[in-house]
């Protein structure tokens, strides 16, 4: 097959989030929606604005429904952090259910952890080098979170090191932003959820994957599925470098499938010279 025509389809992670989600997934995959109401508890849908706990269930029914309405067989696949769990379901690894299970797991476990820590969160730094925000995480004693594009890069850490991280952007003519979130996520602040995510994990059976599935932790096709999503809670998303490995192993469209475009846009920003779209399904208007 012609390098041109290899195509990768992209899970988006956690802040995708739409107002038109939950009708998307309620039509497509009805049974994903309702085993979300009895894992989470109560519909993630109607709280997904009250964070992690909700949002990651609600938006990986999103995100494969969406993939399952593409009718489209990928020569590989990634997911930003979240969105690893949709595209190893979508490869036929993990049950989609008991990715489903998996993930209402991760985002409780990851809520605990936060609430449990001193006040933390997240700060998105533009403009700058990773080379640049390094410097500050380094100075600040604060992780690198994802390095997402050219110019994107995310720090995880206490908030009072966030808030001297800000001021330090802003004096190197960069532009920093406070995420939405209260935890200091891919950071160690997690590291006491992943007992817990392992032990969850390992009563999963997972297989391999029909086609390549890269990890936005490794930058390369998963190996050990268990182990590498477990490492995730505690480890930077290497997402720009996940994207120049899929372009190197012949990738040359992306299709992101879920709620929202931001997936879309980092890939644009990071291979200018490769097709990438949103690919979402068409309403019913019947």
């Amino acid at each position: 097959m012609p390098a041109i025509d290899r195509t990768a389809v992209l899970f988006p992670g956690q802040g995708s989030q739409t107002d038109d989600m939950r009708d998307t997934a309620v039509r497509l995959r009805p049974d994903l929606v309702r085993l979300a109401r009895d894992v989470v508890g109560e519909d993630p849908f109607a709280r997904v604005e009250d964070g992690t706990r909700f949002q990651q269930p609600a938006i990986f029914c999103a995100s494969l429904a969406g993939f399952d309405a593409l009718d489209l067989e990928p020569d590989a696949a990634a997911g930003h952090s979240l969105g690893e769990f949709g595209a190893l379901a979508a490869a036929g690894a993990i049950d989609a259910t008991d990715a489903l299970v998996l993930v209402a797991a991760r985002g409780r476990l990851m809520d605990a952890a936060a609430c449990d820590g001193p006040p933390a969160g997240m700060l998105a730094v533009l403009k700058g080098g990773p080379g640049d925000v390094e410097g500050i995480a380094r100075d600040l004693d604060l992780t690198v979170a994802n390095d997402n594009a050219p110019g994107q890069v995310v720090l995880s850490g206490p908030a009072e090191a966030l808030d001297k991280a800000a001021d330090a952007a802003d004096r190197a003519g960069m532009r920093a932003m406070r995420l939405p979130v209260k935890g200091s996520f891919h950071s160690p602040a997690m590291e006491s959820a992943v007992p817990k995510l392992r032990a969850a994990l390992d009563r999963v059976p997972v297989r391999r994957p029909r086609y390549p599935v890269f990890s936005s932790i490794t930058a390369r096709p998963f190996g050990d599925i268990r182990h590498e999503l477990a490492l995730a809670l505690t480890h930077g998303v290497r997402w720009r470098e996940t994207l120049l490995a899929m372009r190197d192993a012949g990738l040359r469209r992306f299709a992101e499938t879920g709620p929202g475009k931001v997936v879309t846009g980092l890939v644009r920003r990071t291979l200018p010279d490769v097709e990438a779209f949103a690919a979402k399904p068409e309403a019913d208007h019947g």
